[in-house]
C-alpha cells in the first residue's frame, strides 16, 4: 500500500527550497537609486549654469572698456587690471571695502559673543524665567528688522549714531542675536552634563569649563552661525543708504551703486567692482566649508 504525499507548497517555494549549485551561486543585488545618474546630470548642469555669470563677469572684468563695447562674449586677449585700479583708486573701493569689512567683522563678532554666552545660559538653566528669555529673543526672528527701520532711524537720531559706523556695526550686531541663539542653544543642549561635571572635580571654574571645553565642542556650529550674519550684513543694502550720510563711510552695496552711476558707460570697471565685492563672500565660504567639516569630524573623534 503506498501513501500519496500532498504538499501545500508553491513552485516559487519549492524553488527557492531547492539547493543552488555552488558554481552557480548568484550574487546579491545592490539596490540602487532610481534616477541616481539623471539627477547627477541635472545638477552638475545647472552648477555649471550657475557659474556661467560669474565667468563672465570676472573675464569681462580683466578686457577693456572698447573691447567690451565690440566683442561683450569675447575672451580678454591680453588680460589687463586697468579696470582693477580705476575701481580700487579712483572708485574709492579700497575705503568702500574697508568699511564693509570694519562693520560686518565687528557685528559678527560682537553677536556670537553674546549669543554664545547667552544660548549657553539658557541651555543649562533649570528655572522658568530661563525658557521665558529664550522665547523673548527667539521672538525677534518673527519680525523681519527692515520693516523695523524708522523706529531704528528715530533711535539712532535720538542717540547721535546717525552716520556712524559704530552704530551700524551695533544694528547688525543686535539683528543677528536671535538667530544665533536659536541655533547655539539647540548644540549647547546636545553636549552631554557630564563634561561640566567632571571639569567642576578638576577644579575648572564655570567660566574655564565654558570656554575651554564647550565653546570648541560647538565650533560647527559657530561657523555656520558667522557665516549666515556675514553675508546678509555684506549684502545689504538699505540699513547703509539711510543710516549713512558721508561717502567715506558707505559699505561696498552703497558705494558700488554710486560708483555705477557714475560709470555707467564703464563696462570694465563696473566688472571689476563687482568682483572686489564678490571676492570675499567666496574666500568665506571655502575656508568656513572646511572648518565645518573639521569641527563634525574632530566632535565624532571624540
Amino acid at each position: 500500500m503506498t501513501t500519496a504525499v500532498v504538499t501545500t507548497e508553491s513552485p516559487q517555494e519549492q524553488a527557492a527550497a531547492r539547493p543552488v549549485p555552488s558554481g552557480r551561486r548568484r550574487p546579491p543585488r545592490v539596490n540602487r537609486p532610481v534616477g541616481g545618474a539623471g539627477a547627477s546630470v541635472l545638477l552638475w548642469g545647472y552648477a555649471a549654469l550657475a557659474l556661467v555669470p560669474l565667468l563672465l563677469m570676472v573675464s569681462n572684468s580683466f578686457r577693456t572698456n572698447s573691447d567690451l563695447i565690440t566683442d561683450p562674449l569675447g575672451l580678454p586677449t591680453p588680460p589687463t587690471t586697468a579696470s582693477y585700479v580705476e575701481a580700487w583708486t579712483t572708485g574709492n573701493f579700497a575705503t568702500y571695502f574697508a568699511n564693509s569689512l570694519a562693520v560686518t567683522v565687528g557685528a559678527v563678532a560682537i553677536s556670537t559673543a553674546v549669543a554664545t554666552m547667552a544660548a549657553y545660559a539658557l541651555a543649562r538653566g533649570r528655572s522658568r524665567i530661563f525658557r521665558w528669555l529664550e522665547a523673548l529673543f527667539l521672538s525677534g526672528l518673527m519680525l523681519p528688522i527692515h520693516l523695523a527701520i524708522l523706529p531704528i532711524f528715530y533711535l539712532f537720531d535720538g542717540l547721535g549714531l546717525i552716520d556712524s559706523r559704530l552704530g551700524l556695526m551695533l544694528m547688525y550686531a543686535a539683528s543677528g542675536v536671535p538667530f544665533s541663539i536659536f541655533v547655539l542653544t539647540t548644540f549647547f543642549r546636545q553636549l552631554p552634563e557630564e563634561l561640566e561635571e567632571a571639569a567642576a572635580l578638576d577644579g575648572a571654574s564655570h567660566w574655564q569649563t565654558f570656554w575651554r571645553i564647550m565653546v570648541p565642542l560647538v565650533r560647527p556650529a559657530l561657523a555656520t552661525v558667522a557665516v549666515f550674519r556675514f553675508v546678509p550684513i555684506w549684502n545689504d543694502f538699505l540699513f547703509p543708504l539711510v543710516l549713512l550720510r558721508s561717502e567715506d563711510k558707505y559699505t561696498l552695496p552703497v558705494g558700488l551703486t554710486s560708483f555705477f552711476g557714475e560709470n555707467a558707460t564703464n563696462y570694465s570697471a563696473v566688472f571689476a567692482g563687482l568682483v572686489i565685492t564678490t571676492i570675499p563672500l567666496i574666500v568665506l565660504f571655502l575656508v568656513a566649508t572646511k572648518q565645518i567639516v573639521a569641527g563634525l569630524t574632530a566632535g565624532m573623534a571624540k
